[in-house]
């Protein structure tokens, strides 16, 4: 079932998205050169400190994973596409392209946000690659009105991203959020408009492209950390991510 929010909870996750995006504003500062991503880690274990909010992501427990997930963020470098742990030895480099996913809790309410930043002088083809993902999330935002259907929105990111000659990850979706991490819908990155469930005034969604610059296939590490997924060809991929709630005058973006 897709819950709906009531204006005073959106009133709180605006909030928490506030927070929100000033902790992904402080933790793209780390993406630096000889950082380790577990350097980026520990930041956002100072940052949820000094905001008083929950670490959401420290200690969920997702069906697909054999353990609870043991950070504050996801970093995913280059080819690692979603679901990276932190770690002492990931050290980032000139070049790298560096996905930070992070959820908090605040006053009962979750908000779910997600970058990707370069570290230092980035390839072209690397620039594009997060230009074209961050520009399909304002198109795929832009469909999420009431009265349209999430297939509007996953199609509108889907023809966008393939019209520039990258390819959607299908394994991976948007989500519905606020009163858990992960709630109904799932908001695919590919799809047909006019297709799914109808979208609402009061609902949050989670709108999430996920591109790689390669092939769209991508392969879980069931044999390494059981958490990180990453591209089959070895392309890199990007991921930008907002907290949308769907209001009677068009889409408001809670994490901005």
């Amino acid at each position: 079932m897709i819950t709906k929010k009531t204006p005073e909870e959106i009133e709180i996750l605006k909030e928490a998205g506030a927070i929100l995006a000033k902790c992904l504003k402080e933790l793209a500062k780390e993406a630096v050169a000889g950082n380790t991503t577990l350097d980026i880690d520990d930041r956002a274990m100072e940052l949820v400190e000094e905001y008083d909010v929950e670490p959401v992501l420290l200690g969920y427990h997702p069906s697909f994973a054999d353990y609870p997930y043991p950070a504050a963020v996801c970093v995913s470098v280059n080819n690692c596409v979603q679901h990276g742990i932190p770690s002492e030895k990931v050290i980032l480099k000139e070049g790298d392209v560096v996905n930070i996913d992070m959820s908090i809790g605040y006053k009962g309410m979750i908000v779910d946000s997600g970058i990707t930043v370069g570290v230092g002088e980035i390839s072209a083809d690397a620039k594009k690659l997060l230009n074209v993902t961050q520009e399909a999330l304002a198109h795929g935002i832009k469909m999420a009105k009431a009265g349209n259907r999430i297939g509007d929105i996953s199609h509108a990111i889907q023809e966008f991203v393939e019209a520039r000659g990258l390819s959607v990850v299908e394994v991976l979706c948007g989500h519905g959020v606020g009163y858990k991490v992960h709630e109904e819908p799932t908001i695919p990155n590919f799809g047909k408009a006019g297709t799914g469930p109808k979208i609402e005034v009061g609902h949050v969604y989670a709108i999430e492209p996920i591109v790689n610059f390669g092939k769209k296939d991508v392969y879980f590490d069931d044999d390494g950390d059981g958490y990180s997924v990453y591209t089959t060809d070895g392309s890199i991929s990007a991921h930008f991510e907002h907290t949308v709630a769907i209001t009677e005058n068009g889409p408001v973006i809670l994490t901005r």
